[in-house]
């Protein structure tokens, strides 16, 4: 992924944030996958470890959430969210921004 479609995708995350449409953290993602208002995509960060990698894949195939990993450092993700340390993944609860995550995405295509 170029890094200037990082960035959008980035500022797009942070734009759900200010929504408060975004579930940081892989605990609160799984539960979140749980509930009855399950989220529209986990984004994960690039310097997870296997197991949250695999725990956050399994979770999502299980209830039919698509997993995306981008090149961006927990770190990075952090500063994009607002949240003061390392953040290893968000899932976003809103559909029109979970279309506008999608579209950064879809950028580097």
């Amino acid at each position: 992924m170029e890094m200037m479609n990082v960035e959008k995708t980035l500022s797009a995350l942070g734009l759900c944030a200010k929504a408060r449409r975004l579930v940081c953290g892989t605990p609160m993602i799984c539960e979140a996958l749980r509930s009855k208002n399950k989220p529209y995509l986990v984004i994960s960060a690039s310097d997870n470890s296997e197991n949250t990698d695999k725990k956050l894949t399994d979770k999502c195939a299980f209830y039919r959430v698509p997993c995306v990993r981008i090149q961006a450092s927990g770190e990075r993700m952090a500063l994009a969210v607002g949240k003061q340390s390392r953040v290893a993944a968000v899932a976003i609860t809103d559909e029109n921004l979970c279309r506008l995550v999608e579209n950064t995405l879809k950028e580097t295509l």
